[in-house]
């Protein structure tokens, strides 16, 4: 396999996209150890890898994309790679059972949608906006729980604990995919891409995102002391505290000198809010009551 087949596919993206998982662990009630790795092992090492390159092959950025600062050009070995991977995924998941191999098929094909030039949603600023916070939120997270519960049931999806942790993965989502675009201006620009970001600019962007994240921290305080306890709940945000500094931070860079809101401190953002999400998620499910 070419070596710009592998950096395209962005294995280590994955880990941004971890918390979704780990928060929907957490709230499923009797997960299945094998169910879990299995699960895991579908999204982060097959799914979402096969989503990146599906996207790079029919984007074919020269500038900066998210986890690759320099993007080599693609190769039609990309495309048969990331369609392979993706039914790989759907074969794997049929080990779970047929719904959740359906939800991977559906989540593989709106993730193509997302770049595929004969509908490419990414040229449509608040229908990919919606779609990613919808997808890679409340879809996946609703995903994860079925697969990993050891006796999934239609009804437990719209119990209010599930129904609103997943409202809450999209909300969170909604929120910040707009920051990861924030740095790509330009390329966007030159293909005709109107993003959110694009359209909000780059201080707009900035201020959208604090504004949708009050609301969202608000938000997850509330869940976490009604379904859990205050302890849960201030614990929350305490772990987002190492994020608000250093978005603020940049922000105030940023209102200064436009040029600030670019591809290296956005992916520290990035890395510092997974890395907090993800330890905050992975100790509820390991320490819940």
């Amino acid at each position: 396999m070419k070596q710009s087949t592998w950096i395209h596919l962005r294995f280590p993206f994955s880990f941004f996209l971890m918390p979704v998982f780990l928060f929907a662990l957490g709230v499923v009630p009797e997960p299945v150890g094998w169910q879990v790795a299995l699960v895991f092992f579908i999204l982060h090492f097959l799914v979402y890898p096969a989503s990146n390159g599906y996207n790079s092959y029919y984007d074919k950025d020269e500038e900066s994309i998210g986890g690759v600062e320099n993007p080599p050009p693609v190769s039609p070995e990309l495309w048969r790679v990331s369609i392979l991977m993706d039914v790989v995924a759907v074969g794997l998941s049929l080990f779970i059972d047929l719904y959740f191999a359906l939800a991977v098929l559906v989540y593989g094909l709106i993730s193509k949608a997302y770049s595929y030039d004969k509908i490419r949603l990414k040229k449509y600023p608040f229908i990919s906006w919606i779609t990613i916070g919808v997808f890679q939120g409340a879809f996946t997270f609703w995903m994860i729980y079925w697969g990993v519960d050891a006796e999934p049931t239609w009804a437990s999806l719209s119990e209010g604990k599930v129904a609103m942790a997943a409202l809450l993965s999209t909300v969170m989502l909604l929120g910040s995919y707009p920051m990861t675009q924030v740095y790509q201006h330009s390329e966007d620009s030159k293909r005709g891409d109107k993003t959110l970001s694009l359209i909000l600019g780059v201080r707009g962007t900035f201020l959208f995102t604090n504004l949708v994240f009050g609301g969202v921290a608000a938000a997850y305080f509330f869940y976490f002391w009604h379904y859990q306890s205050l302890y849960w709940a201030v614990g929350f945000e305490l772990a987002l505290l190492p994020v608000l500094i250093y978005f603020f931070s940049w922000f105030y860079k940023v209102w200064f000198d436009e040029r600030a809101a670019n591809f290296k401190s956005t992916m520290m953002l990035n890395l510092i809010s997974a890395i907090c999400l993800n330890l905050y998620f992975l100790s509820y499910y390991l320490l819940r009551v």
